[in-house]
């Protein structure tokens, strides 16, 4: 595996929903905040997206893509800056008006943020991805697909949608790596030192790591890789693996029955003590509580 697929593969729980909405003249609706992530397709037409916490008002065209990956609450209302009354989104129905229609796909990803990958942690709270030609070309084909799936409803769509939704979200993740000016995992990854590193950790992470193996792994001597990683990462190698480790071991707890003799020789400990002990110190919870305690989805 790699890193963002690693990173989008533990925080993501269940699968994405989506609803279609149509709608004309003057309009305006509001999204709660949401545990998870929200998204919008435009799929025809224009609109205004406004986030919640006083950020500037989101110009959205045909094409469009936005990503609210902290599932920040939001107005959606229609382009002519019109003030109108905000209706809940689950009671929206289409308005009659002169105005232009706007078709949109509105959308969740559940995600359990107790374990969320710090490539995530650092993405905006708004991932404006305007519909440009020549850019982002797997996102652009992502959406189009979308679109022919829910116009046509051919065989096989309910197998093909939630899919699509899964590939939506990792182009655009990637599509905001490409742009970002902030953060700092598109640096990560795109130092090959760091990288090379981290593919392996991600590759294996129950092996007998050690710095000087991992370096080994990556080309470089220990004393480079210490540094370069840890400048760039925020954690020294060894440290991140042991979290990488734990999130990957809260992760099987949550989404399977294994016992915990499985979860610890896959997550690279010795015995079930073994991670029991570090669990609960990076958790401040037992294994068996954790599993136990409702927080496993």
């Amino acid at each position: 595996m790699d890193v963002v697929s690693d990173a989008i593969s533990a925080v993501r729980t269940g699968r994405a929903s989506s609803n279609r909405l149509r709608v004309g003249g003057s309009w305006c609706t509001r999204l709660a905040p949401y545990e998870g992530a929200g998204f919008h397709v435009v799929l025809a037409g224009g609109c205004r997206l406004v986030p919640d916490k006083g950020g500037e008002p989101v110009a959205l065209g045909a094409g469009d893509v936005v990503l609210l990956p902290h599932g920040a609450g939001h107005v959606l209302a229609d382009s002519s800056g019109d003030t109108a009354p905000a209706v809940p989104f689950e009671e929206m129905r289409r308005p009659v008006g002169d105005g232009p229609e706007v078709e949109l796909l509105c959308g969740k990803y559940r995600l359990d943020r107790s374990r969320t990958h710090p490539l995530m942690a650092e993405l905006p709270e708004v991932v404006h991805l305007p519909n440009r030609v020549g850019r982002h070309p797997e996102l652009r084909a992502a959406v189009d697909l979308l679109a022919r799936e829910l116009d046509e409803r051919r065989p096989g769509a309910c197998l093909a949608l939630p899919s699509l939704l899964d590939l939506l979200l990792i182009y655009m993740v990637r599509a905001w790596m490409s742009e970002a000016e902030t953060g700092s995992w598109p640096s990560v990854l795109s130092d090959p030192v760091t990288t090379a590193a981290l593919r392996a950790l991600h590759s294996d992470p129950a092996a007998p790591w050690t710095n000087d193996r991992l370096a080994a792994a990556a080309g470089v001597s220990r004393a480079t890789l210490a540094r370069r990683f840890t400048a760039l990462v925020g954690r020294a190698p060894m440290a991140y693996l042991t979290w990488w480790r734990l999130t990957l071991a809260a992760t099987r707890l949550r989404d399977t029955d294994a016992s915990l003799a499985t979860v610890a020789r896959e997550a690279g400990y010795g015995s079930p003590y073994a991670l029991s002990h570090a669990f609960s110190r990076e958790f401040g919870v037992t294994p068996g509580r954790y599993r136990a305690s409702g927080e496993v989805q």
